[in-house]
């Protein structure tokens, strides 16, 4: 998702293109007289419920004074100053004639409006509710002038008398009528859904005429409603007992429930509004939503999507290309079973985007990027970097990968990819670093040997208990198994070694390199330089070093440098901590575990995390490592939109957290037996 997505939303429903797909709700109370402040109130609320702003307010301009480009294949269009400015707002409008607008998209001095603007289900809004939005525009909003732009709609899209026939055709300009078979609640939420909501704008199907086929569940038509609906390359899916009532809630106050995060459009609409919303009337509108049948096309929907079972890996996840590339890629945020992770990143088990019939949202997302909705809930934002720099066919195998271990199982083809791709034309990252593909691996005689080097470098824990001391794996520090630029990858590595290596005062080898890791950084034991496992760790590092030669420099080893001159301030420290790395390191620096209790993320100190042999140990190397690769999912950097500290608060954060308990090395005092020791060694 992108944040200029709602700039090109609103109310595109002439053309099919209305991205908006929010519930939007209105009150229901009695009448009350003009000016009256409870009643200026409750219009702001339905103003602010009907996300007015989303398509009234142009990029970096005066809120509901218009502007916003509405790009469409016909033309472009351009939203309307809704201030009471008198002059360029509609200052001027009487009641009656903000209500015809409203209900049949006819303006104030006569022309039609396009249905851009949603009137097929304003219609739908009690007179009382009118009066109240109409108080609020006209007496709660400060005028502003600012003259409305021409639409530039090409012929014949142009010659608005042809909506006359449209409205004459679709248009049905009736309030809503509560059915009587029903109780409160359920007339409550269809209500909502039906009128300001106009969910039915982005999550209906489009007929030849680009009309909904249908504006409500009553009637032949009503199995078409919020059935779903692809719409600017995204795919906005059906709502029709979707999920539970709690689950539906917690989505559209908080962007996240424990099967999705908000992407595309609706991502700004929860943003702008639902999250705003009243309980009750979130509740009203899931629990109308519940209750709708499976609509057309539609297998029953199931109760509750398939249960992620912790530690339950797909069976292709290590021996095809697809999951590979998921392991590279996508494992860090989404992990290995696809569980995600709580109120960070949205799993991908069970998820409806994944499962959904049309891949439109996936292919859209992964070549573009996302990120989750800031709200009260959960003001912190997570980004998901697009992958446009991955050629179409290992997205097509990744996505297709992911469909068939946790969606529908139907593939993505290259040619889908390249089609979206011509479509969206995304940014992709030019950085010098090009990462190995750990896909291709299996092209090599030795694949399965290298498999295994990965695995351990990738799950040293659970593979190696008796050699790892805390809960550490290797690419807790080796960022995706070593291939991240900055990330201490090892690309190239094996051509260093043997070497000179200060600390030991000697020259040592790659497997006494590694299994210092093992007794510093892991603080546990060494592994056999003989074993099958350290000569699998050993041929994954061959196989990364490609062309290197000793003498080579290689773009983007090791972890950059931090200037060492710029003095820790700790407290500092202690905030940056605190807003930035407990989400996922814990308040205590314990660790994020899941459900069953194993490790998400690794403990910053204590006795599961690294010892004070470690080089994370000392402030300035932690420094340099946070500086270009924590927190991940900070922005829209490949691959993991990872860094974006400045020098002096990763110098900050590095200390305070560097200099926490934590357990002993017993050999510190071999180390730098010739050279002189670091100043910010812990020893």
């Amino acid at each position: 998702m992108r944040s200029s997505t709602i700039g090109r939303l609103g109310c595109r429903l002439f053309m099919g293109l209305v991205l908006k797909g929010a519930a939007v709700f209105a009150f229901t109370a009695g009448p009350a007289l003009a000016g009256d402040a409870s009643m200026i109130e409750r219009g702001r609320y339905l103003a602010r419920a009907g996300d007015c702003v989303a398509c009234h307010t142009a990029e970096k301009g005066t809120s509901m004074a218009g502007g916003r480009a509405l790009e469409t294949p016909f033309g472009k269009l351009y939203s309307t100053n809704i201030t009471p400015d008198r002059d360029t707002g509609i200052g001027k409008y009487s009641f009656e004639q903000f209500d015809r607008a409203m209900r049949k998209g006819v303006a104030a001095d006569g022309h039609n409006l396009y249905p851009a603007m949603p009137y097929p289900s304003y219609a739908r809004i009690t007179p009382e509710d009118m009066r109240a939005l109409y108080a609020y525009l006209m007496e709660g909003l400060a005028p502003v002038k600012q003259a409305n732009k021409p639409s530039d709609m090409r012929w014949p899209f142009s010659m608005r008398w042809g909506l006359s026939l449209w409205n004459w055709a679709f248009l049905d300009a009736t309030p809503y009528k509560a059915d009587m078979t029903k109780d409160a609640a359920w007339n409550r939420g269809a209500y909502l859904v039906q009128g300001l909501g106009h969910c039915g704008a982005c999550h209906t199907p489009r007929g030849l005429a680009f009309q909904e086929k249908a504006m409500h569940e009553a009637g032949a038509k009503g199995r078409h409603f919020l059935s779903g609906e692809t719409v600017e390359h995204w795919r906005a899916l059906s709502l029709r007992g979707l999920w539970t009532v709690d689950d539906t809630v917690q989505f559209l106050k908080t962007g996240q429930n424990r099967f999705a995060a908000a992407s595309g459009n609706m991502a700004e609409v929860i943003m702008h509004s639902t999250q705003h919303l009243k309980d009750d009337d979130l509740v009203a509108m899931a629990a109308y939503l519940k209750s709708l049948p499976p609509g057309e096309n539609e297998l029953p929907a199931p109760g509750v999507p398939r249960k992620v079972v912790a530690g339950g890996l797909p069976e292709q996840l290590y021996s095809s290309r697809g999951g590979l590339g998921y392991v590279q890629f996508c494992v860090d945020c989404h992990r290995q079973d696809g569980s995600g992770v709580p109120k960070v990143f949205p799993p991908l088990a069970g998820n409806p985007t994944v499962a959904a019939k049309d891949p439109a949202t996936l292919v859209h997302i992964v070549l573009t990027g996302g990120q989750t909705v800031p709200t009260a809930a959960h003001p912190r934002v997570f980004a998901m970097p697009g992958f446009a720099r991955l050629k179409d066919s290992e997205l097509a195998e990744i996505l297709s990968f992911v469909r068939a271990s946790w969606g529908n199982g139907a593939p993505v083809s290259a040619s889908q990819v390249r089609r979206m791709r011509a479509a969206l034309d995304p940014k992709v990252d030019t950085s010098a670093f090009e990462t190995p593909r750990l896909a291709d691996m299996l092209g090599s005689p030795n694949a399965q040997q290298l498999v295994r080097g990965m695995r351990l470098h990738l799950e040293t824990r659970d593979l190696l208990p008796q050699h790892v001391g805390n809960a550490l794996n290797c690419t807790s520090c080796h960022l995706n198994a070593g291939t991240v630029a900055d990330g201490s990858p090892f690309v190239g590595v094996s051509a260093f070694f043997p070497s000179y290596a200060p600390r030991a005062g000697r020259v040592i080898k790659l497997e006494d390199r590694i299994n210092g890791c093992f007794r510093r950084s892991m603080n546990g034991k060494p592994l056999p330089p003989e074993s099958a496992d350290m000569k699998a760790m050993v041929a994954y590092f061959d196989w990364m070093k490609r062309e290197t030669k000793p003498e080579d420099k290689v773009p983007g080893r090791g972890i950059g440098k931090i200037d060492r001159s710029l003095q820790p301030n700790i407290d500092n420290g202690k905030k940056i901590y605190a807003d930035q790395c407990a989400v996922c390191h814990g308040n205590d620096g314990e660790g994020l575990r899941q459900a069953d209790g194993r490790y998400i993320y690794p403990p910053l100190w204590g006795d599961a995390s690294f010892n004070i042999g470690a080089g994370m140990a000392r402030t300035y190397t932690a420094a340099a490592f946070v500086k270009r690769n924590m927190p991940i999912g900070f922005h829209g950097k490949f691959p993991l939109g990872q860094g974006g500290l400045s020098d002096q608060e990763a110098v900050d954060v590095a200390e305070y957290f560097s200099h926490q308990p934590r357990p002993d090395f017993p050999d510190k005092v071999k180390d730098w037996p010739k050279d002189k020791k670091p100043s910010d060694a812990r020893y």
